[in-house]
């Protein structure tokens, strides 16, 4: 047994802290002894593993700001995990002696982990690029990102081990940080199989007030604006003229999401899409969902015939893989991580961008509902074969094993240099 530190930004509910837990939940089935430091910790805004005990947790650097007057958020977000590293290497890291120190989305706090004494590895997930993630702006705002940018490649290339989520961010990782030369690992991730397994789903009228009798399309995504939610939406109003009366009339669209109350593009695009869904006059055909616990999400996914997800260049895809695991075809947009996962016409469709091409998509499980059946199955069999969470935990144990290694081979080379003095 090893003791693993993760630190991360923010622990609320998100694709990245939902990787970060697996491969936490992956380590400690193997026996190892896990803990995570994070800048924010919200028990009602979190995966249920970081609140129940699964995990210790331990907040550290809250009391720094996120913005100073809504502006220089990342700056801030640097400023947070710095603090946070320089508190893990002065007092943690000396007193626990991890073997490995997994961090993701901030890889500024690198050097400062590595302030610390000891025989330690650090491990970087790069779930993509924070430099692309904000590229658009004006002049100020490049100039304002160029240090922070520079600061991010240079940074980067000082971990022990660098992973990324898919063949697609493995290119784009390449493209972006083109003074490093060494390839980063790529690590699916997968899903948390044993919860899924032990969860009762709840009976549909519990979560949502829509019948058992409806067809129903599920969307899961946060409420951010680059999940391109509104496609969904679109696709809606444009399945209208596609189906006839009765068949329209059985179609539903749940859009459950993941909605913090302190995240104003949250409560502004929530907005906008309520406003989106009246003007286009089907709010009887759809329901918005606010931040779903893991139980009712459990109960969207096996109640749906469907889902639809709408991110364009996502750089993998949790959501996905949760559909296959419960046999659900997936229509997805032909573009990043889910062109890996899915398989066109035999898990689900990837379409193009566009609400045609997704109510295309959709009106043909309406209308063939054996055809959902089939790729649904052929999605579950993907999964099991290619992305189960045995074959996460196996990397993952096979990345420690290597890095165990390496630090086996330091400390003998330590000892032969004591020696020889």
């Amino acid at each position: 047994m090893v003791k693993i530190i993760f630190l991360h930004p923010d622990l609320g509910i998100g694709g990245a802290e939902r990787l970060v837990i697996d491969a936490a939940l992956a380590f400690k089935n193997k026996g190892h002894d896990v803990a995570f430091f994070t800048n924010h910790h919200d028990p009602t805004h979190c995966f249920a593993e970081t609140r129940d005990g699964t995990f210790p947790v331990t907040v550290v650097g809250d009391w720094i700001p996120r913005s100073v007057f809504g502006r220089f958020k990342a700056a801030c977000a640097y400023a947070r995990m710095i603090y946070a590293a320089v508190y893990l290497a002065w007092y943690v890291i000396p007193v626990e002696e991890p073997t490995l120190v997994f961090c993701d989305l901030i890889s500024l706090c690198i050097p400062f982990l590595k302030m610390a004494r000891g025989p330690f590895r650090v491990v970087f997930y790069c779930h993509h690029p924070d430099k692309l993630l904000t590229s658009k702006g004006g002049i100020l705002k490049k100039v304002y990102r160029a240090p922070l940018n520079w600061l991010e490649e240079l940074t980067t290339a000082q971990a022990d081990k660098v992973l990324v989520n898919s063949k697609y961010t493995a290119r784009v990782y390449k493209d972006a940080f083109q003074k490093i030369k060494s390839i980063p690992d790529i690590c699916y991730p997968s899903i948390n199989t044993e919860f899924f397994k032990s969860t009762a789903p709840k009976p549909l009228k519990e979560v949502v007030p829509v019948g058992t009798d409806k067809f129903i399309f599920l969307s899961i995504n946060r409420f951010e604006r680059k999940k391109n939610l509104q496609l969904a939406l679109r696709a809606m109003e444009h399945l209208k003229h596609i189906l006839s009366e009765p068949d329209w009339n059985r179609v539903h669209l749940i859009m459950a999401g993941g909605f913090d109350p302190i995240n104003l593009e949250n409560m502004e695009h929530y907005i906008e899409l309520t406003d989106l869904v009246s003007e286009m006059d089907i709010e009887d055909k759809v329901t918005l969902m606010k931040s779903p616990t893991d139980v009712e999400k459990v109960s969207l996914l096996y109640h749906c015939k469907a889902l639809v997800y709408t991110p364009s260049n996502e750089h993998f895809g949790i959501v996905p893989l949760e559909a296959m695991y419960y046999s659900k075809p997936v229509i997805a947009v032909n573009s990043g991580g889910p062109t890996e996962t899915i398989v066109n016409d035999v898990t689900g469709f990837l379409c193009d961008s566009n609400s045609d091409s997704v109510a295309i998509a959709m009106s043909t499980l309406v209308l063939n509902p054996e055809l959902g059946e089939r790729l649904g199955e052929a999605g579950r069999k993907r999964f099991e074969t290619k992305f189960s969470f045995e074959a996460f935990t196996e990397q993952l144990d096979g990345i420690l094993t290597r890095e165990r290694q390496i630090i086996s081979e330091v400390r003998a080379i330590e000892y032969e240099q004591k020696k020889q003095k």
